[in-house]
């Protein structure tokens, strides 16, 4: 799940990310403003989901990825979009 907070006198949004992957220990959101090298580390939560959140600039557009447990690329169901990457799977988008 996404949810988008905007501020009237800020110029991003708060970005709540939760997302709940089955047996996973580690969930990461790779590609937010361009960066697949940087993870967002996401923190585990007693129900089992996990939860990371981010400010991203108001009128973008980000493309990203959850990395679980360090070997599974996983998309959001719930993302704005999806988009075509180079490795003929699609990323998640979400527009701000």
């Amino acid at each position: 799940m996404i949810q988008k907070t905007y501020l009237k006198t800020k110029d991003y949004c708060k970005v709540k990310f939760s997302f709940t992957p089955e047996n996973a220990e580690t969930v990461e959101i790779l590609g937010l403003n361009s960066d697949w090298e940087n993870a967002v580390l996401m923190s585990k939560k007693k129900d089992g989901s996990f939860a990371a959140e981010v400010n991203l600039p108001k009128d973008s557009t980000h493309q990203f990825k959850y990395f679980v447990n360090q070997v599974e690329w996983l998309n959001d169901e719930t993302a704005d979009s999806f988009e075509p990457n180079e490795y003929g799977n699609t990323n998640s988008v979400i527009a701000i």
